[in-house]
């Protein structure tokens, strides 16, 4: 473990979402010290149209508090 979901603005390639799962993955195992066979990576496309009310009021608004890293463009 962990199991980790990225929410992203739809309209990369497989490719990139591959590249970025790979480079969070290997950062997790670095960081956390544990072996790669225990990470997990999703990545949840969202429209941008989308965004204010699939991601930003619920998982950014609603837990401010519980954010390690805050999106520098404030309320939407």
């Amino acid at each position: 473990m962990p199991h980790i979901i990225v929410k992203l603005g739809s309209g990369r390639d497989e490719s990139k979402k591959a590249e970025l799962a790979q480079a969070i993955s290997d950062t997790v195992v670095a960081v956390l010290a544990c072996e790669t066979k225990v990470v997990s990576i999703a990545i949840d496309d969202v429209d941008p149209a989308d965004w204010p009310e699939k991601v930003f009021v619920p998982h950014i608004a609603g837990n401010l508090a519980r954010l390690y890293k805050k999106p520098g463009y404030g309320t939407l």
